[in-house]
């Protein structure tokens, strides 16, 4: 009997070990990709804010007819005017997220992709010679570009540049003549646990800049940085190292595969020291309560084997019971408990960081808008901006239901759709739109077809096609939606004249804030594809480009077919 207590205790630590060791882990990975979504979050919305702010600049009508006419001596003293309020300096006051869109520099390239001498550096960012020569391209960019420059040779006293190319096009031709090379202050993590933190910074040019570790430290991981990122071919990754003789966790990422500035990757390091402590000192005290539960077991089994021979089978059996039923039972409070967490911290930080600021400033707005003592160009602008508060709050629901889908909490409940009557309804509102353009609309739709989905998802599904096909179409163009039946599967196309998706852009339709190059005259952020596949994707069907040549391009939406429900069925009989 005693054998037994003994083989029973010592499995009972070996599998408590191991789950320790486990859920350890696995906590671990949970806390640094939480933090890791949360700082790519931060740098989507300034990428975004980046990116309008740069389409705004190459549009300016007096920079084109200075690079059109051939005027380079008038090209820095106009851009000067033009982008004043680009380079303005930073007040005091003011917050890091503001200055941080704030630009420090900007070039001008010619044609062959060489640097555009400025008359007077000091009005546009001075630059040492080392980082200028960086900012020249072999060939000028179709596309906006994303780079990094260090300053000087030494990256831990230097200073790390966020670098963005714009092409700037013809306004005759459509070509690019020339590009703006931009220079604004890196996106930095400030760690305010004293060093207990996630630290972020960028390897780039075989150089490590993270100010917040030290000269020796950077020094160390920069070869095995080196090493890793040259056997990866370009895909991103973690791995450990050891840091001033402390463990960490390395993720690295690249920050710009496609562009023709020099490749860039994104450097995270998490401590590991707490957690492997805390295993440890779990550890122990499974070691403790098992040596104690050793004890009392040689004790128990010695009075059950004197006093309690006959019933002992019994004992073990309700025992065995009763240890699955409180295993069971608290690893559903557990579950409950965590689930509530998250959601709860989701909801107040969503609501908090992203909701209200754009709400308090909207209520601003229209309050100013209620007033009648502004000239009307002030007014214009008021509405101008209120405007925007709007585009901002669709970015911020959109990204929200993006993020509840990669974080896995949006769970579909699947019902009957009518997908045709969805499509008539949004038809409907479309053509009532005060600027929609006069055009012809076909339809190939079957009395009733009904797919498995959650209506208002489906819905945004639908929605995003046809604003899309009436976005980007030409006046007096055509829209044809059609579906069909394809044995389990329901097939929607949505088509529409217009300028074709170029050949290059086509692969990146459904990457979130792509919208190929700068559309002036067209609204939207770059995320309405890229969230349509992933609610199609979640419905169980997809989404797909069909083609884009010829003045036409056509979407292809598949979605699970599914009986009508039950009271309709009975109509049609």
């Amino acid at each position: 009997m005693m054998l037994v207590v003994s083989v029973l205790t010592g499995l009972a630590l070996y599998f408590a070990h191991r789950n320790v060791a486990a859920t350890a882990e696995r906590d671990l990975r949970e806390n640094f990709q939480a933090e890791i979504s949360s700082l790519h979050k931060v740098q989507a919305l300034r990428h975004a804010a980046l990116t309008e702010r740069g389409r705004e600049l190459v549009l300016k009508p007096r920079l084109h007819a200075a690079l059109e006419d051939n005027a380079l001596d008038l090209l820095y003293p106009t851009a000067k005017d033009e982008l004043r309020d680009l380079m303005g300096d930073a007040a005091p006051g003011k917050r890091e997220g503001a200055n941080s869109l704030q630009a420090r520099f900007y070039r001008f390239l010619s044609s062959s992709g060489a640097i555009i001498p400025p008359p007077n550096p000091t009005e546009v960012g001075q630059l040492s010679r080392e980082a200028e020569a960086q900012l020249a391209l072999k060939r000028l960019p179709d596309t906006q570009q994303i780079g990094y420059v260090l300053e000087t040779a030494d990256p831990v006293d230097g200073t790390m540049n966020e670098v963005m190319a714009l092409p700037i096009l013809s306004t005759e031709t459509g070509e690019v003549i020339s590009a703006l090379v931009v220079g604004f202050k890196q996106f930095e993590v400030v760690d305010k646990g004293e060093g207990t933190g996630l630290k972020s910074g960028i390897w780039v040019n075989g150089r490590l800049h993270l100010p917040s570790l030290l000269k020796s430290a950077q020094r160390k991981i920069e070869e095995d940085i080196a090493q890793t990122v040259g056997k990866a071919d370009g895909a991103q990754n973690s791995f450990s190292v050891m840091v001033n003789g402390a463990p960490q966790l390395l993720f690295y990422k690249p920050l710009n595969p496609a562009s023709r500035l020099p490749p860039a990757y994104e450097i995270c390091v998490y401590p590991l020291a707490n957690s492997i402590a805390q295993q440890r000192r779990l550890s122990w005290q499974i070691g403790a309560a098992g040596v104690l539960l050793l004890l009392l077991g040689f004790v128990a089994s010695h009075l059950v084997a004197a006093r309690l021979s006959v019933p002992v089978e019994k004992l073990a059996l309700d025992s065995e019971k009763d240890r699955l039923q409180r295993k069971r039972a608290e690893a559903a409070l557990a579950s409950t408990s965590e689930e509530l967490e998250r959601s709860a911290r989701y909801s107040a930080d969503a609501s908090h960081q992203l909701k209200s600021p754009v709400s308090v400033l909207r209520a601003g707005l229209d309050s100013l808008l209620a007033r009648e003592d502004f000239k009307p160009e002030v007014y214009h602008e008021l509405s101008a901006l209120l405007h925007q508060t709007y585009r901002l709050t669709g970015v911020i629901d959109d990204l929200l239901l993006l993020s509840r889908v990669d974080a896995g909490h949006l769970q579909i409940e699947a019902e009957p759709v009518n997908l045709g009557e969805l499509i008539e309804e949004w038809l409907d509102d479309l053509s009532a739109l005060p600027d929609s353009p006069d055009m012809k609309i076909e339809k190939e739709l079957p009395a009733e077809i009904y797919v498995a989905g959650e209506k208002r998802y489906t819905s945004l599904i639908v929605q995003n096609l046809l604003e899309n096909a009436r976005k980007y179409n030409r006046p007096g163009g055509c829209i044809r939606v059609a579906a069909r039946r394809e044995t389990a599967e329901v097939v929607l196309t949505v088509g529409n004249t217009g300028r074709p998706i170029a050949q290059t852009a086509q692969q990146h339709i459904f990457e979130r804030f792509h919208r190929g190059a700068p559309v002036s005259d067209i609204s939207g952020h770059g995320l309405g594809l890229n969230l349509a596949r992933e609610l199609a994707r979640l419905h169980g069907g997809d989404l797909r480009l069909l083609r884009s040549d010829n003045g036409w391009t056509e979407f292809e939406a598949r979605f699970r077919v599914v009986r009508p429900p039950s009271h309709r069925a009975a109509e049609v009989t």
